[in-house]
């Protein structure tokens, strides 16, 4: 009898192990969203000014791309935003055919589908030079995604972009 309890304790320790060792870490998450974050230019080259005369605010910037392979998605609704609660509504329509991406910057501009472009009409600056989480989230309130970064160990050759999907 001891031999039976003693195997049966053993190989459900080692069934625990083994669900340990292939589970995903936390981290890892994938949402169901066709939306993802690309990537962020989240410390814009020079010297950091959030004038909106003479700034480099305009440099910085998140892409969205939509990786579907047969939906056109609309923006429209989506709210990007940081760890903070700084935050940015697409309040126009701004639809991404399948593959398409858009890069969402700082500053003032005109919003252009042909140039993939849309301005928060914000001079401050979104995130963080030194680490900061970038959420993307659907109308409903459910996220499409989610990325935490930091300088020292997310941007490998320091360049101030971290690409998070290809």
């Amino acid at each position: 009898m001891r031999k039976r309890s003693v195997i049966a304790v053993t190989s459900a320790a080692t069934v625990g192990v083994l669900g340990f060792l292939v589970a995903p870490p936390a981290q890892a998450a994938e949402y169901v969203s066709a939306l993802k974050v690309r990537g962020v230019q989240y410390d814009a080259p020079g010297r950091d000014s959030n004038s909106c005369s003479s700034g480099n605010t305009h440099q910085e910037y998140l892409t969205v791309k939509n990786y579907s392979r047969t939906k056109t998605v609309n923006l429209r609704g989506y709210l990007v935003k940081d760890a903070a609660g700084n935050r940015f509504v697409f309040r126009a329509n701004h639809y991404l055919q399948p593959g398409d991406y858009v890069r969402l910057r700082g500053g003032h501009g005109t919003d252009s589908d042909a140039k993939n472009v849309v301005y928060r009409d914000n001079c401050n600056f979104l995130w963080n030079n030194d680490r900061d989480t970038i959420y993307l989230v659907k109308p409903t309130g459910s996220r499409a995604d989610a990325h935490s970064y930091t300088k020292s160990g997310s941007d490998r050759d320091g360049n101030g972009y971290i690409a998070f999907h290809s």
